[in-house]
């Protein structure tokens, strides 16, 4: 190790554990590397400059942010989770379906956990504390466990940071991601019928089905976005990029003119939250943009991949090992961090073991998902903790079943790559 690196590691470990935000310590820590290295500190800003400039994919993030600030902010919300509870209500645990099904179908408008979890999370929470039945603690495990589908179904932020990194196509990806999204899905129903079960949750009262068809109507404009984001991008009429401005223009004109629950200051509001949720994402990237110049400087990857590929690794032990990594990385560090940091440093061995990436990529973004519930750090905890003040020890009592049963799903996307790849094939993949 050269110690210019040694250096850099160090100011990044020791900026980090005293709670700088990890932009800005992987920010500083660049900078004492290249001085120490003898380099134009001008290059931290032109690395930037430079990868900003080339990723015309990296302007759909802001807009996905825009798209889910936007449906948070009107009725369509609360009108999506009143179609909800008319369809899966009636069952066993069926404010916990409900809350799974909300986050099924929201996760095709914003592709963000955080929005999710924020939004109509703090909704389903409130209508399942208000019925009773259900313990705080309960309530906000499954929100957050259900909020990890967010980025796997498409529109997905997390996605299109992997597809930056990686090369590798959007378009693809979001396929990827439809059917594990889906499983997600089901293994957290599943568990939420073996506790209702257990714990002898009542039945809710059922809507009477004459009335599902009226709230299927109310809420069929909300439920075209996903439908109108994967034409635009897999019938060839747009791309990625433009199908974000697509998702935030049609949230726009849902809220403010067809459902006439947007004011001009509500917009505002919206554009500015928006705005620095953005940049607070942008200073992530900036600063993985420098780091990736100093590994790439140091030859990390291909001496990474020269002593994997030296140690015959077959190809399943390695996922099993990274995937391994990640879950405990998800501990401590948030998903954008891991995607634009971490995971790049396994890509070249990847590729030399044979490993498809839109496999790779998906299973990667999944198991972030899963570290944004992982205790102690668990980004989604603090969210739902600081949106419903419900205690954090009562949220990581309950979420350990549901952090488990998305465990075993990921093994089997892991183990079964068709989970995955069917749906890309489908359309074309040729990997």
């Amino acid at each position: 190790m050269s110690l210019q690196l040694g250096l850099f590691l160090l100011a990044l470990f020791s900026l980090a554990a005293i709670g700088t935000p990890i932009a800005y310590s992987i920010l500083v820590g660049a900078l004492v590397y290249l001085a120490v290295a003898g380099q134009d500190i001008a290059l931290a800003g032109e690395q930037i400059l430079a990868g900003l400039y080339e990723s015309f994919v990296l302007l759909a993030v802001p807009l996905f942010i825009v798209a889910a600030n936007i449906m948070n902010a009107g009725t369509i919300s609360e009108r999506l989770l009143q179609f909800c509870v008319a369809a899966v209500g009636r069952f066993r645990g069926g404010l916990g379906h409900v809350n799974v099904t909300a986050s099924l179908i929201f996760s095709g408008m914003s592709g963000s956990a955080v929005a999710d979890a924020a939004g109509i999370g703090k909704i389903v929470i409130e209508m399942m504390t208000r019925s009773g039945q259900y313990s705080r603690g309960y309530a906000a495990a499954i929100t957050a466990a259900s909020a990890t589908i967010g980025p796997i179904i498409p529109p997905s932020i997390p996605m299109v940071l992997y597809a930056l990194v990686s090369n590798q196509s959007i378009g693809y990806l979001f396929l990827g991601g439809i059917v594990p999204g889906l499983l997600m899905g089901l293994v957290l129903m599943a568990m939420n019928v073996y506790i209702s079960k257990q714990r002898g949750f009542a039945l809710e009262e059922p809507v009477p089905l004459r009335e599902l068809p009226r709230h299927t109507v109310t809420a069929f404009p909300a439920l075209l976005m996903p439908a109108i984001l994967l034409y635009g991008i897999y019938g060839g009429v747009t791309t990625p990029t433009e199908a974000a401005a697509v998702a935030a223009a049609y949230a726009l004109l849902l809220a403010a003119l067809f459902y006439r629950a947007l004011s001009l200051r509500a917009l505002y509001q919206i554009l500015v939250e928006s705005a620095r949720s953005s940049a607070a994402v942008g200073l992530v990237i900036g600063g993985a943009l420098i780091l990736n110049y100093i590994v790439a400087s140091e030859n990390i990857p291909n001496m990474m991949a020269d002593a994997l590929v030296g140690l015959d690794v077959p190809p399943l032990l390695f996922l099993l090992g990274v995937n391994l990594l990640l879950l405990l990385l998800g501990c401590v560090l948030d998903a954008t961090t891991i995607i634009l940091v971490i995971i790049p440093l396994f890509l070249p061995t990847c590729r030399e073991l044979g490993i498809d990436l839109i496999h790779f990529g998906v299973i990667a973004v999944v198991n972030c998902m899963i570290g944004l519930i992982t205790p102690p750090y668990g980004i989604l905890l603090f969210v739902i903790n600081a949106v419903t003040k419900i205690p954090l020890r009562e949220i990581i009592k309950e979420i350990w079943p549901f952090l488990g049963v998305l465990v075993l799903a990921l093994l089997a996307m892991i183990l079964v790559p068709d989970v995955v790849l069917w749906l890309p094939r489908l359309f074309g993949y040729p990997g």
